[in-house]
């Protein structure tokens, strides 16, 4: 199948890529959620008198997450949770909590930005966690999660 990208796609292409992909993988992730279009002939014209409205988007896009990752940048959040003697959480600290505690800082972050690579936080400590907030925005947040 082969479809119009409408933004850049991670390991796949840019804006305005004519790709070839598995039927499935257009047919039931990139069309619904807007991010390509088949690739027919009036899609092909219509894309191009399009182009520089998506172009625009895209980079407005990317101005906004450099904006937000530059004010992340700035953020020493911290997370009170309730710990044993030798800081063991009881529970752990997952994205839902780190997004809720960067957005009650004045930033808003999605609980899709936020990554744990090595899963949830189980120990007391200082942190730097990485948020994806554009696919070529990455922004490090510094985080401390303390002992009530």
């Amino acid at each position: 199948m082969d479809v119009i990208l409408l933004e850049k796609v991670p390991n796949l292409g840019n804006l305005g890529d004519k790709v070839s992909v598995r039927p499935g993988y257009g047919r039931n992730f990139l069309i619904p959620k807007g991010k390509a279009v088949a690739a027919t002939a009036a899609k092909l014209a219509e894309f191009e008198q399009r182009r520089a409205e998506l172009e625009k988007k895209a980079s407005d896009e990317l101005a906004a997450a450099q904006a937000r990752a530059e004010a992340i940048s700035q953020l020493s959040v911290s997370i009170a949770q309730k710990a044993g003697e030798e800081g063991k959480l009881y529970g752990s600290v997952g994205t839902k909590d780190i997004a809720e505690a960067v957005t009650a800082a004045g930033v808003a972050v999605e609980r899709h930005e936020v990554r744990l690579p090595h899963g949830p936080i189980r120990l007391a400590g200082d942190y730097e966690i990485t948020l994806h907030l554009h696919s070529d925005v990455n922004a490090t947040l510094n985080l401390k999660v303390v002992a009530e």
